[in-house]
Formats: C-alpha cells, structure tokens, sequence
C-alpha cells in the first residue's frame, strides 16, 4: 500500500436521506466503511414515504422502504445526522474534512421515547408539511409515523415558547425529561475518505403555471398531494375526498407535463416519471371506488421503464383509465358547484370541454433548493437547471475526484434507477478507498441468545395493517381478537406498520415484558420482509428460526377485495395455520464458513466489462467468462451516443484495461457448464479452448446482454435500402460519403416491440432515432427525415435533443398501431404510406433509406445461462430481480446479481451505472472473510437411510453424499439451499428439512382443515 492509500479515510459522508442516500449508505456500511448520513428534515426516507404505492407493483410505498429504513438506524456503522447540514469542506479525494451542522432538536434523542405526549399537550397547530399543508401537526412533532429516527423535534419557529417565552408544556410533560429547550446548533468535523451528494428534488411548484388554477381552486391538486390523498396515513385516512366539500370525487382529471417539456417557463427536459405516476394514481383512485371515471390528459406516454408498459395497458383495458392526447391550456371553476372544467383540442382536431370533480396536475421534478449552494461547496458543476453534470459515460462521478452525485440530484429519474446508482455511486466510493477498508467500522454485537428448549411455547402475534393494504379489507382488530384464543398465544396487538423502526422496538420490549419465546407476524410477503423480522428476534435475543410469516396481503387482502368479511375469515385461517405451526418451530444453528473472495461475471460486453473492473479494482480477484471470440458485447456496434460522445476509444479503454488488470483472468469462447454451491461459497465448471476447469467464487453478476431483433417486416432483408438503426449508425460511421447530398430518410419507431406478443418498450429506439437523424443533418443539412413514431420516449435531458431536431427540421409523424405504415419498393426509392393521426391526413412519402427501430431483444445465451444457474425471467425473457423497486440488480438467490441488458432494454451509460452497482452488491459479500451457512437444511435420519443414492440423483446442488463406507447418507449444509427435493423423493422418509418437519407441516394442515 502507498502513503496515499494509507492516508485514506474508510468513512464516506452521505449527503442526502432519501433512497439514494439510504442505498449507498447501506452498501457502503455493509462493505466495511464507515458511514456519516446528513440529513437536512429530522428523518430520513426522502420522497418516498409520502408515496402511497409503486409503479408497476403497485406495492406500498411504505412498506418497501420500510426494512432499507430500519436497517440504516440499527447498522452500527451508520450515523445519521438529522436534522443536519453539509456547511464546508476541504482536503481531497481519500482525505476530506467536512463540516456539519446538526441542528437542534429541542428533544434529547437518547431521552426520547417516541411517546407523543410532547405533541398531545403542545397548544400549537401548524399545517404538516409531510401532507403538503393538507393536515395539521403540532409545534412539537415527528416527520411521519414510521419516521427514523423515531425521535420527536420541536419547530422553534412555530414554537410558542420560542415567540413569546411563555408554555413549555412538551418540557413540564414529558415523562422522560427529554425535553431541552436549551439546545443549540452544532457543529461536527468529520473526516471521510469520499463525499456521494443524493439530495433529492423537489417537486415543481404549480403556482408557476397559473393557467392551472391551483390554490385559487380549492380542487386542483399536485400529483405528490394527491399521493397524501390514497395513502392510509394521509390526511384523510385512505379516504379520497374533494379539499372544497369533502365529497367523494366521481370524475378525476391529470394532466401531464405540468413544469416540465415547457420552454415557456424554461424547463425543456422531461421529469421520466409523471406519465406512469398519473396512470398508477388512476388505478388506485378506481381500486379506492370503482365508481371513479379516470382520465389522463398527456402528450406522450412515456412508459419506458421495464413492466411499464404492460402497466399502462392494464390501465386502459382492464382499470378503464382514458387517455386524451392533448395539451391542456386552462382549468376554469364552476363558482357554484367548485367542479372544474378544462378546455381541450381532442385528436379530431375538435374544442372539447369537460367537467371533474378534481384535477391532479402531474408536476415535474426540480432540483432540491439545497443543492447549488451544495454544489458551490463541493466545487462541482451543475446544468442551469441545478442537476448535476456527469463526464461521459459515468452517470455517478462529477468533475471533483472523491466526490459522487446519485439519485434525482444527477437527472430525473424513477425509483430503480435511483437504486442501482446509488450502488454504482458506493461502488467508486470503495474502489477509491479499498486500502481504507474497515478501519473505521464499528465491530458486531448481539445479545445472547435465549436458551428455549425447555420452555413451552409463549407466543406472540403481532397483526399488520400495512397502512391501507390489509386494513381496508381486513378487520385487523378482529383479527388480533381471535389470536389471543389461539393455543400458546399469550400476546396478540395490531399495528399500522409492523415494520416501522418504533413496531420494531416495541416488539422487542414485549418478548421481554411477556416472556415471548416464538413471533409470529400476519403482514405482507416474507420474500420482503422476513429477513427484517428475523434480524429483530436476533436483536431480542431469541433464535431467528424460532419466526414466521403470515402473508395475509399477497394472499388474501389482495385477492379478495370485494369481499371483506370472507376476507377476514380467511385471514383468521391462515394466522391459525401459522400459529399452529410457530409453536412447533426450534430453534436451528448456523455454521461459519470461510468465504471466497472471488468473483465470477457472466457476459463480456459492456456491463460485463464494467462490473468485473469495478470489483477488480477494489482487490477482489475476477473471473470473466464470454461466449464470444472477442469482448464487448453490443457495444461495439455503438459509435457514439445521444449526448456526442464517443463510444469506440472508451470501449477500447475498458478492453485495454482488461487485458493487463492482474485480478481479472478473462476467458472469452468459454461457456459456464454447471453450477452449485451458496452464496460465499459457489462453484462452476467452465469450458474454453483449453478445455474444462473448476472455478470457485463468492459472488456472480449476470451480464449476458441483450441483441437487436432481427425484422421480418416492412421488407427488412428483402430490399438493401432498409436498415436498423444501429445498421445506420454503422453506416454513417464508416462511410458517411455514401450519402446523397439531401438524402430521404424515413424511420420507423417501435419494430419489435409495444405488441401483443412482445409487450415492452426497448427504451432506447426514440433516442436512437434521434441521435441519427441529428448525425445525418450534421452530414447533410438539406436531408428530408420523417420519424414514424407512436410516442416518443426520450425522457429526461433526452428531451432536449429531441427539440433540437425539430428545430433542424426533422418531421416527427404519429401513428397507431392499428394504422401501422405500410412499405413498398418504388424504382426510385422506398414508397411510405402512413396516416398521420395529429393532422389526420394520410401522407405518401418517398425516401432513399427505410430505417427501422428495432427492438432490444435478451441474448440467446441468457437461457442456456438461466438454466445452468437456476435463474428467472420475466415475461419478456429479461431476467427477473428480486423486487422492482428496490432491488432491481438483486436476483432472489443471495449472491447472484445483474446488470445490463440482460437485465432490460437500457442506454450504454445506464448499463455501466447498474454494472458498478451490481459490482457494489457483489463487494458487500467478498468483503465478508466469514459468513453462515445451515438452519433450513436437509437432514438425515441415520436409522432410516438404506444408502440407496436417490438423494445424491435428484440434488441440484451436489449436497448429499455416501462415502464408502459410511453407514448413511450426509447433507453438507453449506451446499444445502433448502430446497427440499431430497426429502420428497426418498423413498424410505429418511430426510427431513430442517424448519419444515413433518410435523410442523402436519400441524399447519390439520390447523387449515379444523
């Protein structure tokens, strides 16, 4: 290690609370360095507490965020600083000292219990800001329910203390003496090896457009007010009703592109998420009150994120929602009714005039007022619209070394994204420190744990309202009732979110108070949230297995809807089954293992590429194996992107880099043969030119990439004059003096794709059609181009270019897909026939080039690579992740992640982003030396084995084995993934799995059938 290496800090401050800052500060904690996470409101969570539910899930919002929430305020290696502010800094990259100001709280929060008694006996209302001003919260207060911290603040400027030096009520009330209205500001020096700046946005202030009405018009909300509106802990309690009267709105209205796509008031770019926000805000309004009529006015439905646009058709064809096409230009009021009616020119070319009852405007994102002052602070650039500015190809560095933006503050952008640059943002905060590694981090401590084996069964039921998902159809209160009759119950509540930080904590004091020996939880799915819970029973001190699940959302709020009381009789079911099986369950043990730290990366191209450097560079050793003869994947074929920047030298770049990185053993024509082991501890078989050989590694990223489909229509292959785009691109690269001086170029959006058979958009096509036909009128400025699209999809800062090239002159035409052109061979050129639906005229149009946007399709190798690895994929034959949302660049496999195309259809510098984070994840496991295999496991019962191998046939996972000599089968349970084939194909019942015996099941069922 050099001096400069050894100079470095292992603690990186995050700027910024939401889910950006709360994902790369796990992933950083997770890795070995320490984490300082400043926060400016007094808790963190961002935006996405005030959301109601996720697009294209439809999952609550609160309850996705919920466990990432908790697992940033109970890691030891996580500080938050909130309320507090970034106010200075010097030094550089690897050696920061940065000044922050943590504002008082007037509450001590080491004090504070979280009782509210400071808030019930405050005299002073003031409007919440959490609600949009749309609620009322007391001068002594806590940010939202599930808010962490879970401390309580005073607002000194609504304080009546603070005013007129009179009340203190909070401070003669409170049972605990937290109270300090003495405190003052503080400021901390830290040192940090590297700063990620993730402070979020702020939604687009709708007083800007006037035209609109809102606040003069009691009816006209904001999209982000009416989220407050749908969500159970909103204003209304889930209830949707009119500000004005309180009514029940029938007619519904949003309108699109309110404070964004608007040259007039200066903000040109696209806010990418408002088109499918207004469209999941319809289908909930309906699922709320299916008596509610939902129209959305747009320009263009921008549904390019994977799922969307499968979403969006669900919308119209099985919720209803209607779809104008129309620039709204005024909202006018009904003085008498308060109803509100908007004007509009229909496709017909028709003045239309429509009545609602409630008009949402979609409003754009901005960036946050915080961020150009920070930004000045940090000596970074930012765009004149506050965004900050990337280097080519690297969505997460700024033009400071050591310093990276993430999240909504590098461009507008939806929730998954913001995940996976969050990761790629912790991904070059540990490469530039890795010599730092864990020399700040703060070591493991658990209580311990609870000798049970003895005790009868003392269980507890804790019933989830899930905020409106379960409660609204489930009677919670009833069912928690019905659990206290259970046998073994001894404790039984509900609460609104059983996942919230203070739930957590309050369970934790109940299996203490009560005695509590197993848990049992009737919430949501324990794909998201069982790890959580188990990690709680860990913290109280009893065994993590000694837990169960009871998925009464998934399985029975979600699906019965219509029919509350069966519903709850359901749910009643279920929580006896649970019960019945929880007082069966023991306690397992896990067993340490030494972890390889190597790394497998699956696909050579630009992901590929991307991930296995990243992990390289931190000091793990890689290994990269590529189907191909050569690297690079798809993006050799790109030459230069939407932006103008060169792809060719920054590909040969990562090439060269490979070649020569000492931790990187690059093995292309290779293919991977087989596949076993768990995460820390896999191993494969891979065969190459040299034949066949073992390779173990801790963790794989899946890269395989993706291929442009191959058009059977519109005389693709049939007449040379047709071209893809990349085909084009090529063209124009290689020989841009095959061009007639005005060349007649026609291109076609959408091949391949947005049909019934292949139900996605690819994403990147509107760009591609873009980004050419603005080459071609940098090479031939008198070119006549037609762009022949449904909706055009260039989103965020993409939007930009797209008015650049209708400025040039580049005609854009719409069509339907019921109305698609129609392509014939002419002696002198490609003869177009199309109808343009916004001038509703059929237009004939002659052109020397047909160019077809093709569709992203996977690579044919992703299947041979998801049977080999036992991998899932979605509809589309993309692989699928773990969650959405969430976790986008997680498969449901610990260890195995992906990024690229493989993943979806995506832009080059939105597959490298997701390949560093995908090499982050990765990191968070080879930076474990030691990690835990065992508890659900198979297990055999000597006595009962006839040694007859069938176990040894069917494992997928080679763990069951009989050696010579050995009087019965053994499971090796670090091999062991639980699956559970070995116990139901032997044919003697001489295995069991371990958290799923005979009996435990058996109970379960006799319970479903009593």
């Amino acid at each position: 290690m050099d001096n400069a290496n050894r100079d470095n800090v292992g603690a990186v401050l995050v700027v910024g609370g939401g889910i950006a800052g709360i994902q790369a500060s796990l992933d950083l904690a997770n890795a070995g360095f320490f984490v300082y996470l400043v926060e400016k409101d007094p808790a963190i969570g961002g935006v996405m507490p005030q959301l109601d539910k996720t697009f294209p899930t439809n999952d609550c919002s609160m309850c996705i965020i919920s466990p990432k929430l908790v697992d940033c305020a109970n890691h030891r290696n996580i500080d938050i600083l909130a309320p507090a502010e970034m106010m200075g800094m010097s030094g550089s990259a690897g050696h920061f000292t940065v000044k922050v100001r943590e504002h008082a709280r007037y509450i001590d929060p080491a004090k504070c219990t979280a009782c509210g008694v400071c808030a019930q006996k405050c005299p002073r209302k003031v409007k919440d800001e959490f609600n949009l001003g749309m609620g009322w919260r007391k001068a002594a207060f806590v940010r939202y329910p599930q808010a962490v911290p879970l401390k309580y603040a005073i607002d000194k400027i609504h304080c009546i203390y603070f005013d007129k030096c009179t009340c203190r009520a909070c401070e003669k009330l409170c049972p605990t003496q937290a109270v300090d209205l003495s405190q003052t500001d503080q400021d901390r020096e830290l040192e940090v090896g590297a700063v990620i700046l993730a402070p979020g946005f702020r939604p687009f202030d709708a007083l800007e457009k006037p035209e609109y009405g809102y606040e003069r018009y009691p009816n006209v909300l904001t999209s982000l007010e009416f989220e407050r509106l749908l969500s159970a802990t909103g204003p209304y309690g889930g209830k949707v009703k009119r500000p004005s009267d309180s009514a029940e709105p029938k007619k519904i209205a949003w309108i699109q592109c309110v404070g964004s796509r608007d040259a007039a008031i200066g903000r040109e770019y696209c806010s990418s998420i408002c088109c499918m926000q207004a469209t999941k805000q319809a289908m909930i309004a309906r699922e709320h009150d299916q008596g509610v009529s939902a129209t959305i006015f747009f320009l263009d439905i921008r549904a390019q994120g994977k799922g969307f646009d499968r979403y969006y058709e669900r919308a119209r064809e099985v919720h209803g929602v209607r779809y104008i096409r129309s620039l709204v230009s005024r909202v006018t009021q009904d003085p008498r009714t308060a109803n509100l009616e908007i004007t509009y020119v229909n496709e017909e070319n028709r003045v239309q005039a429509e009545e609602f009852d409630l008009v949402i405007l979609s409003v754009g994102l901005v960036s946050h007022p915080s961020t150009r002052d920070l930004a000045a602070m940090c000596g970074i650039a930012t765009n004149r619209w506050g965004f900050a500015d990337s280097p080519p190809f690297e969505l997460v560095a700024t033009d400071q070394p050591g310093i990276f933006a993430c999240g909504a503050f590098q461009s507008p952008k939806d929730i998954p994204e913001t995940v996976s640059q969050a990761s790629a943002a912790a991904a070059a905060a540990f490469n530039l420190l890795k010599g730092a590694r864990g020399n700040k981090v703060i070591a493991a401590a658990y209580p311990e744990e609870r000798d049970v084996s003895l005790e009868e069964p003392r269980i507890g039921v804790f019933v989830c309202h899930c905020g409106h998902n379960i409660a609204s159809i489930v009677d919670v209160e009833s069912l928690a009732a019905y659990a206290r009759t259970l046998p073994f119950v001894v404790y039984a509540d509900h609460v609104t979110f059983t996942c919230a930080g203070d739930s957590l904590a309050n369970m934790r004091k109940v299996i203490e108070a009560e005695s509590l020996n197993r848990i049992v939880v009737a919430a949501c799915s324990p794909r998201t949230h069982e790890p959580l819970f188990r990690e709680n029973l860990r913290q109280a001190g009893l065994n993590k297995y000694l837990f169960r699940m009871v998925n009464i959302r998934d399985q029975d709020a979600w699906v019965h809807q219509q029919v509350p009381e069966k519903a709850t009789d359901k749910a009643k079911d279920l929580l006896k089954m649970g019960v019945a099986r929880a007082a069966l369950q023991e306690p397992l043990e896990e067993i340490a293992f030494q972890a390889t730290r190597k790394a497998l990366v699956v696909g050579g191209g630009l992901a590929g590429m991307t991930a296995a450097l990243a992990i390289a560079d931190s000091g793990f050793q890689v290994y990269l194996v590529e189907k191909a003869q050569e690297l690079g994947g798809m993006a050799r074929r790109l030459h230069y992107n939407l932006e103008g920047h060169r792809m060719q030298p920054y590909l040969d770049n990562l090439k060269h880099e490979m070649a020569y990185h000492p931790g990187i053993q690059v093995m292309t024509d290779t293919r991977v043969l087989d596949f076993s082991g768990h995460v820390g501890k896999f191993r494969s078989t891979v065969e190459g030119p040299r034949g066949r050989q073992e390779i173990d590694y801790g963790a794989v990223v899946i890269a395989t990439g993706g291929t442009e489909y191959r058009p059977t229509e519109y005389l693709y292959g049939q007449d040379p004059r047709v071209l893809t785009q990349l085909e084009l691109e090529g063209r124009l690269e290689q020989e841009p003096a095959s061009l007639p001086d005005a060349p007649r170029v026609v291109m076609i959006q959408c091949v391949g794709c947005r049909e019934p058979e292949h139900l996605y958009c690819s994403r990147l096509c509107c760009g591609a059609a873009v980004k050419n036909a603005l080459k071609i009128k940098e090479l031939r400025p008198q070119a006549q181009i037609f762009v022949l699209f449904r909706d055009m999809r260039t989103f965020g800062f993409k939007e930009l270019f797209y008015k650049r090239a209708r400025d040039l002159g580049v005609h854009f035409c719409r069509f339907e897909v019921d109305r698609k052109p129609e392509v014939a061979a002419a002696g002198d050129g490609l003869q177009v026939s199309v109808l343009d639906q916004n001038l509703q005229t059929p237009l004939s149009l002659t052109a020397d080039y047909l160019v077809l946007s093709a569709a992203v399709r996977p690579h044919p190798g992703s299947q041979e690579v998801a049977q080999v690895f036992k991998l899932p994929a979605d509809t589309d034959g993309f692989f699928l992740e773990a969650h959405q949302k969430l976790r986008p660049l997680d498969f449901a496999i610990n260890g195995i992640f992906l990024c690229g195309l493989a993943h979806g259809p995506k832009y080059a510098d939105e597959a490298i982003a997701q390949a560093q984070g995908a090499a982050a994840r990765a990191m968070g496991v080879l930076a474990q030396e030691q990690m835990l295999v065992g508890g659900t496991v198979a297990r055999v019962i000597r006595e009962k084995c006839s040694r007859c191998l069938t176990c040894v046939r069917v494992c997928p996972y080679a763990a069951p084995a009989v050696d010579n000599g050995a009087e019965a089968a053994a499971v090796d349970p670090a091999k062991c993934l639980g699956c559970g084939l070995c116990t139901g194909e032997c044919p003697m019942g001489a295995i069991e799995l371990m958290h799923h015996r005979e009996n435990q099941l058996g109970a379960e069922i006799r319970a479903a059938c009593a």
